[in-house]
């Protein structure tokens, strides 16, 4: 983790904004950039408490889905769906779990086209070992309050919404 600035940048660069006349664009910039500023704090915090585990984010994802599927199985293009990322991306992040036991492949049995990922019992040990972690130093210490994480689940689902992220 860096080290701390003796101020907040984005105040700055709001004042910035502001001076160069973008009074009504402001706000809006401040809070948009905070946001990616805080995805970056998040995203390193993440990754720190993984790589014990020898995961990224995006592989214990898969973990994690494959987990809370109602078979413990799923086709490899509708994991790539649920997790919002390329089949390129899932085929890649399944490669590397099954090197390390994780995960498996194996033919859909009534649709040659189709790929089923399977958690392994090693790949389940590990997702929750993860989770559990993940839980401990990360999600319960966010620093959010229960109402803070409520508004900020609510604001964040609307915008996603209204992009288009889900219907």
């Amino acid at each position: 983790m860096p080290t701390p600035l003796h101020r907040d940048p984005i105040v700055d660069a709001h004042a910035n904004w502001v001076r160069a006349g973008w009074t009504e664009e402001a706000e809006p910039m401040a809070a948009i950039t905070a946001l990616v500023r805080t995805e970056k704090i998040l995203t390193q915090r993440i990754e720190a408490v993984l790589k014990p585990h020898a995961l990224t984010f995006a592989r214990f994802e898969v973990l994690a889905l494959l987990e809370f599927s109602r078979t413990g199985a799923l086709p490899m293009n509708r994991a790539s769906a649920l997790l919002q990322v390329h089949p390129t991306s899932i085929t890649n992040a399944v490669d590397r779990l099954e090197q390390a036991g994780l995960v498996t492949r194996a033919p859909h049995p009534t649709d040659g086209r189709t790929t089923l990922i399977s958690l392994t019992p090693d790949g389940q040990r590990v997702m929750r070992a993860a989770a559990k972690d993940l839980n401990a130093q990360v999600f319960a210490q966010s620093g959010f309050t229960p109402d803070d994480v409520r508004d900020l689940t609510r604001i964040l689902s609307r915008f996603r919404r209204a992009a288009g992220d889900f219907a």
